[in-house]
C-alpha cells in the first residue's frame, strides 16, 4: 500500500488537469506595417521622389460614385445566412461531443480519486498519466475539428463570392456607369445621397442568382 502522502500529491498534481473548456475558433488576420530607420545621412525630398507621379486626378463633376455596406450583403443576403446555419449546426455538434466526453473524464476523474487509497502508486499514477492523455486527445481533437469547420466556412464564403458576388457587383458598376464604389461601413454620408447605397440592389440580385451554397464536410465531422 502507498503512503498517504504521496498519493495525495499524485492526486495534487492529477487535479492541476481541468477538462477542456468548448472554444470556437474564428480564424482573423491581422496586417502588420513594419518601418525601419535608414542609417544615412542623405536626405530625399519630397520633390524628388514624386517627380514621375501624374499631375492627372479624377474630376467630382465626371464621377459617379456609390457605397455597398458588405456587412449588410453578409447579414442579409438569403445565401450567406443558409452558410452561417450550416456552420453553426457544425459548431454546435461540436459542442453536443464535447459536453459528452467532459461527463465521461469527470466519471473517470471520480473514480480516479476514489482509487487512491487502494492502488498502489505505481498504478495510480499509470492511470492519472491515462486520464491526462485523454484530455490532450479531447484538447487536440477539439482545435483541429474547429478549425476544420472554420476553414470549411471561409472557403465556401469565398467562392460564393468568386462566383457570384463579384460578377454582381461588377455588373452593378457597369449598368450604373460608376466610377467608384466605396465600402459603405467607412463612408460617412450626407444629405442628398438618393441612389448612392447600392447594397439592397446587390442583395436582391444575389438572392435571385443564388440561394444556397454548400459548405464542405470539415474534416472529423
Amino acid at each position: 500500500m502507498v503512503k498517504k502522502s504521496s498519493e495525495n500529491q499524485v492526486v495534487k498534481n492529477y487535479k492541476k488537469n481541468g477538462v477542456v473548456a468548448a472554444v470556437v475558433i474564428a480564424v482573423a488576420a491581422l496586417g502588420v506595417w513594419g518601418v525601419s530607420a535608414l542609417n544615412s545621412d542623405k536626405t530625399v525630398s519630397v520633390a524628388s521622389v514624386i517627380e514621375e507621379v501624374s499631375a492627372d486626378a479624377a474630376h467630382a463633376a465626371n464621377m459617379r460614385i456609390a457605397v455597398i455596406r458588405m456587412d449588410a450583403i453578409q447579414n442579409g443576403a438569403t445565401a450567406l445566412k443558409d452558410l452561417r446555419a450550416q456552420k453553426e449546426k457544425y459548431e454546435n455538434e461540436l459542442r453536443e461531443e464535447l459536453t459528452r466526453d467532459q461527463k465521461a473524464l469527470e466519471k473517470e476523474k471520480v473514480e480516479i480519486e476514489k482509487s487512491q487509497d487502494v492502488l498502489s502508486r505505481e498504478a495510480l499514477q499509470r492511470r492519472v498519466v491515462d486520464y491526462q492523455n485523454k484530455v490532450t486527445k479531447l484538447q487536440r481533437d477539439l482545435t483541429e475539428r474547429a478549425q476544420s469547420i472554420e476553414m470549411s466556412y471561409q472557403k465556401a464564403l469565398a467562392d460564393m463570392q468568386t462566383k457570384h458576388l463579384d460578377p454582381i457587383i461588377e455588373g452593378v458598376i457597369a449598368k450604373k456607369k460608376l466610377s467608384l464604389v466605396i465600402d459603405g461601413r467607412m463612408a460617412r454620408i450626407g444629405a442628398d445621397t438618393e441612389n448612392l447605397d447600392i447594397t439592397d440592389e446587390v442583395i436582391k440580385a444575389l438572392d435571385k442568382k443564388v440561394s444556397k451554397v454548400k459548405m464542405e464536410t470539415p474534416k472529423g465531422f
